[in-house]
C-alpha cells in the first residue's frame, strides 16, 4: 500500500489553518501541525480523542488521553480537538514557533514530510503598522528558518499563504497574478510580499524546488458543523466576526469607516470567500506540486465583490437580526475596492469556490451562535 503522505502545516490551529487540517485529514494525508498559540485556545488537558459527536465538553467518561495515541504529543488547541471529533481521527500535533530553528531542525529529523502549509504568521494589518519590527521578525525570520530546516532535509514542497494586501492599491479591477505587486500599504503587506520573492529566488535558485503561493482574498464562514470558525482575540480586525458578534449581543454596534468611497453605497466594497473553498484551495496547490510545478502563484477568491453595507445586509438575513452600525472615518490604509479574478486557478488548479454569500453568513451565524464567547 501506499504510504500516506505526511504535510506539516504550521499556524495549524488559527481559523485557515484549522479548517485546512479538517481538509487536509477528509482527503487522506496525515497532518502535522505546529502552532505557538500566538492566535489559538489551548485545549483541555486529557481530553479523549473522539468524545460523543456534537458537543464539546460534555463526555464525562474518564479515558486515555491523547498521550497514548502519540507520545510525547503536546496539549491539543481547542479548535484540532474539534477537528479530531469532526474527522474521527487523531491529529499529530508539537507547539513549537517558526523562529525557533533548533525545534524546527528536530521536527523535521524525526518526520518525512512530503510538503509544507505554511499559515505560520502575525497577521493584523493595524497592528503591523504600530510593530513592524515584530511583524518583520516573526514573518521574515520565521519563513527564513523554515525554509532553511527545510532545505536541510531535502523537503521541497511548499503552500504559502499569501496574501491579496500584495496588490496594494488596485490599478485595475478585477485583480488577476499579473497585476503589479509590492505597492504595499502596510508592514503586513510587505512581510508577504517579501516572503513571495524569497521563494520565488529560491526556486530559481534550486530547480527542484516547488512553491505555490496563494494570494487569499476575505476569508469568512465557518465548517457547516458549527464547531470550528474564526475566533478572534479582543476586538476583531476583520469585518465580518464583528459583523456577527453585534448580531449575537457581543458588542453594541459596528463601526463602518468611510461612506464616501467611490462604490455603489459609499462602503468598501471587497471579495469574501468561504473558508472551506479556501481549504479545498489548498488541498488542489498539494496535487499542483506533484507536478513539479516550479513557483506558480493564485488567487484565491470568488471573483464578487460585496460592500460592507451588503454584508451587513446579507449577515441580518441569515441571523434574523438587526444589526446596528455608525459610519465613522475612513482607516488609513483601506482602499475603496478590491476583488479578485480567480479564473488562473481554475484553470491550472481545477479549482473554483462554490459557496455563495448566503452559505457563508449562514455558516458564521451558526458557528456564532453555538460558541457565543468563541472556543
Amino acid at each position: 500500500a501506499i504510504m500516506a503522505e505526511k504535510i506539516l502545516v504550521t499556524g495549524g490551529a488559527g481559523y485557515i489553518g484549522s479548517h485546512c487540517v479538517l481538509e487536509l485529514l477528509q482527503a487522506g494525508y496525515i497532518p502535522v501541525v505546529i502552532d505557538n498559540f500566538h492566535n489559538a485556545i489551548r485545549g483541555m488537558e486529557n481530553l479523549h480523542p473522539f468524545p460523543c459527536q456534537g458537543s464539546a465538553r460534555s463526555c464525562s467518561s474518564p479515558s486515555p488521553s491523547l498521550h497514548s495515541i502519540s507520545p510525547g504529543a503536546d496539549v491539543l488547541p481547542e479548535s484540532l480537538q474539534r477537528v479530531q471529533q469532526i474527522a474521527q481521527q487523531p491529529i499529530l500535533f508539537q507547539e513549537l514557533d517558526i523562529t525557533d530553528g533548533a525545534a524546527l531542525q528536530e521536527l523535521f529529523s524525526k518526520h518525512h514530510f512530503s510538503a509544507v502549509m505554511h499559515f505560520a504568521g502575525l497577521k493584523a494589518v493595524g497592528e503591523s503598522v504600530q510593530k513592524p519590527l515584530e511583524y518583520y521578525r516573526v514573518n521574515l525570520t520565521g519563513t527564513i528558518r523554515l525554509l532553511e530546516t527545510m532545505k536541510a532535509h531535502s523537503v521541497k514542497n511548499i503552500v504559502f499563504s499569501s496574501s491579496a494586501t500584495v496588490y496594494g492599491d488596485p490599478k485595475y479591477l478585477p485583480l488577476d497574478e499579473s497585476h503589479p505587486v509590492g505597492g504595499c500599504t502596510n508592514p503586513y503587506g510587505k512581510s508577504k510580499y517579501f516572503i513571495e520573492e524569497m521563494i520565488r529566488d529560491l526556486c530559481k535558485a534550486e530547480r527542484d524546488w516547488n512553491a505555490v503561493l496563494l494570494r487569499y482574498f476575505n476569508p469568512i464562514g465557518a465548517h457547516e458543523s458549527g464547531m470550528i470558525g474564526e475566533d478572534p482575540q479582543g476586538i476583531p480586525n476583520n469585518l465580518m466576526p464583528y459583523v456577527a458578534q453585534v448580531a449575537v449581543g457581543r458588542r453594541e454596534f459596528l463601526s463602518v469607516f468611510g461612506n464616501d468611497y467611490k462604490t455603489e453605497d459609499g462602503t468598501g466594497v471587497r471579495d469574501y470567500i468561504h473558508v472551506v473553498d479556501l481549504a479545498k484551495g489548498h488541498i488542489a496547490a498539494l496535487r499542483k506540486l506533484k507536478e513539479n510545478c516550479g513557483c506558480k502563484i493564485y488567487n484565491l477568491g470568488t471573483g464578487t465583490g460585496y460592500s460592507v453595507l451588503q454584508m451587513v445586509q446579507a449577515m441580518e438575513k441569515a441571523s434574523g437580526r438587526e444589526i446596528k452600525y455608525k459610519v465613522v472615518g475612513r482607516r488609513e490604509g483601506d482602499v475603496a475596492s478590491c476583488y479578485a479574478n480567480p479564473a488562473l486557478a481554475e484553470q491550472e488548479l481545477g479549482w473554483k469556490a462554490a459557496c455563495g454569500l448566503d452559505k457563508m453568513c449562514e455558516d458564521l451565524w451558526r458557528w456564532q451562535l453555538q460558541n457565543p464567547t468563541g472556543f
